[in-house]
């Protein structure tokens, strides 16, 4: 048995409009998790700043992203709801963590390699460290389950090879404080739904993003009922009918995208969407879609602009989950302190 209680820890990033994609990657399955774990959900807008961000932006996308957890139903009372940079201990142990990983672990992060491009030398070192700033924003906590993306997954491997590289380089040291010598967790992925990686409108070979070209790939999760199902009328198709089986949506990117929205957004599966409008053209499905979507994503929205219209109260939830935060993480670091041997 596991001497660690279960918890969650997950965040995003403010760094622009959340998208249908953060949703149903995300935030959709953060309120699930509160009847089965104790909850922590992070604005993590130290990693915001990896790239340069405009103040007055940052500030108003961390509302968002605190708006979008609330509107989704997180239960700030009985969970924590926070912004990262209120925490400073996160930083602490993302420096300790940046002397215990590898230079090669991070020059294999395939996440850098595709975000710095043919710029590698002139991206921000942040970029560069973020997967060590994760885990620590994961094992501060003692996290034992992160909601990730596909994504992100190799990231949380690496949390897992920091937290094992650390319970191994201090084994003497966790076992003369008094620790058991497995200090850290292994923590999981929790990878779930047929939409963990929800793909562009307007081509399914890329994924769904802000910085899309088209305002018409991209749902965002403060479009209103008329902008949703304009967006999903105009999606690209294919001619040909929805096949019977999931099987038949090979090949069939965009196809294979809208099927799998609709079984995340109305929590069945791909192949029950099939069961029952395989056979049927676009025509009857985009219709459908819409339906599910408005109904679904549009209450939030509006409860998103009712919170985003009240920022001091926005900003009282964030402190008093920052408080709630600090307590468990202070008693992480002065731990962690003690076993690196810093005199405090």
């Amino acid at each position: 048995m596991s001497q660690f209680s279960p918890r969650v820890f997950s965040g995003i990033k403010p760094s622009g409009d959340l998208t249908l994609g953060n949703y149903l990657g995300a935030i959709k399955r953060f309120v699930p998790l509160q009847k089965t774990h104790a909850c922590i959900y992070c604005v993590v807008d130290l990693h915001a700043i990896t790239v340069w961000q405009d103040p007055k932006d940052l500030k108003q996308a961390t509302y968002e992203v605190a708006a979008a957890y609330l509107a989704a139903g997180v239960d700030p009372a009985q969970h924590i709801i926070f912004n990262q940079s209120q925490v400073l201990q996160h930083a602490e142990l993302g420096w300790i963590f940046n002397c215990v990983a590898r230079m090669g672990w991070m020059q294999r992060m395939t996440q850098f390699k595709d975000k710095a491009g043919k710029n590698a030398q002139n991206v921000s070192l942040g970029l560069f460290a973020y997967p060590s700033l994760m885990a620590a924003d994961i094992l501060l906590y003692k996290a034992t389950h992160v909601p990730v993306g596909e994504d992100q997954k190799q990231h949380l491997e690496l949390t897992r090879d920091i937290a094992q590289k650390f319970n191994n380089d201090f084994a003497s040291s966790i076992r003369s404080n008094g620790f058991d010598e497995n200090y850290f967790p292994m923590p999981e992925p929790v990878i779930a739904g047929p939409a963990t990686r929800v793909l562009s409108l307007r081509d399914g070979a890329k994924k769904m993003s802000k910085s899309d070209a088209s305002s018409m790939a991209t749902i965002y999760m403060l479009d209103d009922g008329d902008a949703i199902a304009k967006k999903i009328k105009k999606a690209k198709s294919d001619p040909e009918p929805l096949p019977g089986e999931v099987d038949g949506l090979e090949g069939r990117l965009e196809a294979a995208n809208l099927v799998g929205i609709y079984a995340a957004l109305s929590d069945t599966s791909p192949q029950d969407v099939l069961d029952q409008f395989g056979g049927q053209g676009f025509g009857a499905f985009k219709p459908a879609l819409a339906e599910v979507a408005v109904a679904q994503l549009a209450p939030i929205a509006e409860e998103m602009r009712r919170y985003l219209a009240q920022p001091d109260e926005i900003e009282r939830i964030l402190a008093e989950g920052a408080e709630r935060a600090s307590q468990i993480a202070s008693e992480t670091m002065k731990e962690v302190r003690d076993i690196v041997g810093f005199v405090s």
